[in-house]
């Protein structure tokens, strides 16, 4: 799956179920989060696919890879802010 960050400025490629993510400089995307400070301290689907530049429904399908840090309460998926922000940082490379 491609997309773009909008926090980064980078393009990137999700590859597979491995959460490798390869980035290239390119356009960046609308976002309402100009950094990683102003994100909530938990995120659901929608604004993983928005700060990753992907849809919901493939946002979804990140969250629930074993190796996401994805949190289920009750029914619902959510994402701590900080470890989303470390996965983001272990699965980018130039």
């Amino acid at each position: 799956k491609e997309g773009y960050s909008c926090l980064k400025n980078v393009r990137y490629k999700v590859e597979g179920y491995k959460n490798k993510i390869t980035k290239g400089v390119s356009f960046m995307k609308e976002c309402t989060f100009k950094s990683y400070e102003e994100l909530p301290l938990f995120l659901n689907a929608v604004l993983v696919g928005q700060v990753l530049g992907i849809g919901r429904s493939s946002a979804y399908e990140l969250m629930h890879e074993k190796t996401f840090p994805a949190l289920k309460i009750g029914g619902r998926m959510v994402v701590p802010k900080d470890k989303f922000i470390d996965w983001i940082n272990k699965n980018t490379s130039i």
